[in-house]
């Protein structure tokens, strides 16, 4: 656990600041300075260049993490692995892009006339926003494999949303025009890119001379065969992401896509945790099964649950409670229509934390190929549930649909751990941690208005804080948080 403690809490570190970044740029920057149907076009391009680039990716980002083990020598230049990890995605996206290219008519065909004529102009763009996706994706992928995790979260969490802020500026000060902004958008993306780049080159891992050692470490057609499997896994999982910002700005408008990316933005607090740990867990797990060594994954699966699970009922309460506050600070008051959408959304990424690593260890495992029945079955599903929810309910039928997919997939990942493997996340932990986010969440909930939205929020913040640190400790139900403490006092107090 030495190393994922390690990367975990930098990880952690780079996620929160560039969760308070993403808070201004969601809360004060972006929804002062465009309209909704604006701010639903960034959103729709970067959804359909993630998307766009995962086609062309043919699942070899999580090629780099599942076999780079066996590549490993530096003295080597990892015996060419990543010209390897490079090479088909590149000529993918040559083929995709020509798809993408005749598929314009019929993608611009399922928006509203308005809107269609807004995204027209900026088609193309989300071409090129999806070469700067792709390539960063496959960098980064590389560097978990390497465990160098913190620094491509250093500059996704925050550099980017640095210049995403300064770009805003310069807009709202009439120094570039709306045309200008999506552009430098897309542009910054590619900065981040060379940077990513840079820092390969610094660390001396940027091995880019192709070597026929490459195609014998482990068979092509292994790796190939894994790619395709995790390409349909990973499209899988950018519809539950994506989908519905797609279908909600088809099916309402551009100006809801807005609306509901605010409300999709304020819950991906919940995912700081996970995501941290998930960037070194991913290779350490390929590393269990390359070892065959079950006892460590076990324990492994255990303490990330209890850690999920702890940080994501505080921080689902932190903000469930206090979306008044938030959403006052966003001054334009359309965007508050999303607060049904922000609770269903939390709903869903707090059962997807305590729920634990369950898709890592499908998808690392031998039977990864399972993960792809579950991930397609529900992608249609997603699909499914969007088309029919959104009509009735709208912003809110999204996240509904959302939510049931997220719960749908982890429960099923979970039984199958289980069942093929003996593995399960939980222990007896698990209901001392609920039971105390309960007590916390309730004894901060019937507090009263006071004065004002913002101190409402301090106040119910404060007592939220103080409960449930103290029954966490007090009940030993995180051992690693009282470890912490203890270490913390020894150094304070020698």
């Amino acid at each position: 656990m030495g190393i994922v403690q390690r990367q975990g809490l930098r990880n952690t570190v780079i996620s929160y600041l560039g969760l308070a970044l993403g808070f201004v740029n969601t809360a004060f920057v972006l929804p002062h300075l465009l309209a909704p149907e604006r701010l639903g076009l960034t959103t729709l391009l970067v959804s359909i260049a993630t998307v766009y680039a995962q086609f062309a990716a043919f699942g070899f980002a999580s090629v780099g993490i599942r076999f780079f083990p066996y590549f490993r020598d530096r003295e080597a230049g990892h015996h060419g692995f990543l010209p390897l990890l490079l090479g088909l995605p590149l000529l993918g996206f040559v083929l995709v892009t020509l798809f993408y290219g005749l598929g314009k008519p019929l993608l611009l065909a399922q928006y509203q006339a308005s809107d269609a004529a807004l995204l027209r102009p900026y088609y193309w763009w989300g071409s090129v926003l999806a070469l700067f996706t792709l390539l960063y994706s496959l960098q980064d992928a590389y560097l978990k494999g390497l465990y160098h995790t913190a620094f491509s979260g250093f500059l996704q969490d925050i550099v980017l949303r640095v210049l995403i802020v300064g770009l805003a500026f310069l807009y709202g000060k009439g120094y570039i025009d709306f045309p200008g902004f999506v552009l430098g958008y897309v542009g910054l993306y590619g900065v981040v890119l060379l940077l990513l780049t840079g820092y390969l080159l610094y660390i001396g891992e940027l091995h880019l001379r192709p070597t026929r050692a490459a195609l014998r470490m482990r068979p092509v057609s292994e790796i190939v065969r894994f790619g395709g499997f995790a390409l349909l896994s990973s499209l899988s999982g950018s519809i539950l992401g994506f989908i519905d910002s797609w279908m909600v700005g088809a099916q309402l408008s551009l100006a809801a896509a807005g609306i509901y990316g605010i409300a999709y933005n304020i819950s991906t607090a919940l995912t700081i945790p996970a995501r941290s740990l998930n960037k070194i867990a991913f290779p350490l797990l390929a590393q269990y099964w390359k070892d065959q060594d079950l006892t460590k994954m076990a324990e492994f699966y255990r303490s990330t649950t209890r850690l999920n699970t702890a940080l994501g009922c505080y921080l689902a309460l932190g903000i469930g409670l206090n979306l008044d506050f938030i959403y006052s600070l966003i001054k334009n008051p359309v965007y508050a229509t999303g607060t049904t959408a922000v609770l269903l959304l939390l709903a869903g990424r707090l059962f997807d934390g305590i729920t634990g690593v369950n898709g890592l260890i499908v998808v690392t495992s031998p039977r990864y190929r399972y993960d792809l029945i579950f991930n397609v079955f529900l992608a249609g599903a997603t699909v499914f549930m969007n088309w029919l929810l959104i009509p009735r309910f709208g912003l809110t039928g999204s996240a509904l649909a959302t939510m049931l997919a997220i719960v749908s997939i982890n429960t099923a990942r979970t039984w199958f751990v289980w069942y093929s493997y003996r593995l399960q996340p939980f222990d007896g932990r698990i209901p001392l941690i609920l039971g105390s986010a309960a007590a916390a969440g309730m004894a901060a909930w019937l507090l009263p208005f006071v004065y004002s939205f913002l101190v409402t929020m301090l106040v119910r913040s404060v007592v939220l804080t103080v409960i449930y640190a103290a029954l966490i400790l007090g009940l030993n139900a995180v051992p690693e948080a009282n470890k912490l403490l203890i270490s913390a006092k020894r150094r304070l107090l020698p």
